[in-house]
């Protein structure tokens, strides 16, 4: 199958060098910190954009795991909005295809209709020059994206939100699986309520089905079913990021084992 497959990686230049990779998601600064997000590299915004040109690399900008733009609390909800509408605009400078973020929550006792309507304020309060994708999360009672009945009233709310072409859906293997997704007809699922997915991080989890941890293992060698990794690489039609330790396994050998299975 041609499918574009790449890592998450300090340098997705050197990564488009030394491994070959076509596509490659960063950080643009430091993913728990609420200040000094910029693009660190060699030339700035304008220099990543020239080196992943002449490398041949698209480009996939994490948001800062600290963004929750449906929380109730206004002391994190409004730097929220603020920081990713800087990652959009930073994204925009180095050309990339697009900014995942994570679907966020709000308290436990909160109505979640409520954080379904702060998304959609936080959408239409963006200029979205590059895309935004929701990406479900793995945990959290009271979250917007982990669950398909809750992706379903988000995306049911946000539906005519000005800016909307631009929101799509990423979809994290190991999220879904420590969510406790049904992995069977899980892309036909998400596709039924979102319509796209436009990224999938393809993540091996270390620990068991519905446990809720956030906790990603090398492909093959964690708690999720081969086969169901690689029927949502087939299925979903999309490029797809690896997030996966590389201290034992480099990403373009677990690449390998994927295209190997597919």
């Amino acid at each position: 199958m041609s499918i574009e497959i790449g890592g998450h990686v300090d340098d997705p230049i050197a990564a488009a060098h030394a491994d070959g990779f076509p596509i490659a998601q960063t950080f643009l600064g430091d993913p728990q910190a609420w200040k000094g997000h910029a693009v660190p590299h060699p030339g700035g915004a304008a220099g990543l954009k020239a080196d992943a040109e002449a490398a041949g690399v698209g480009l996939f900008i994490h948001a800062p795991y600290v963004i929750n733009v449906a929380t109730t609390n206004n002391r994190i909800r409004i730097p929220s909005r603020q920081i990713l509408a800087k990652q959009v605009k930073l994204a925009t400078e180095v050309g990339a295809r697009g900014v995942i973020v994570h679907g966020g929550h709000v308290n436990n006792g909160d109505d979640p209709q409520v954080g379904f309507d702060n998304w959609r304020k936080a959408i239409e309060g963006l200029d979205l020059t590059v895309p935004i994708f929701i990406e479900n999360t793995a945990g959290g009672a009271n979250a917007m994206a982990r669950q398909l009945e809750r992706i379903a009233r988000l995306w049911d709310t946000i539906a005519d939100a000005k800016g909307i072409e631009n929101v799509g859906f990423c979809l994290d293997t190991c999220h879904a699986h420590a969510g406790g997704l049904d992995p069977d007809g899980l892309v036909d699922a998400i596709k039924g309520i979102t319509g796209r997915i436009d990224l999938v991080h393809l993540n091996d989890s270390r620990d068991a089905a519905g446990s809720g941890a956030d906790r990603h293992a090398v492909l093959g060698a964690g708690e999720c079913e081969a086969d169901y990794l690689v029927s949502v690489v087939r299925e979903a039609g999309a490029p797809v990021i690896l997030e996966t330790p590389t201290a034992d396994v480099s990403h373009a050998d677990q690449i390998a084992w994927l295209r190997a299975r597919l």
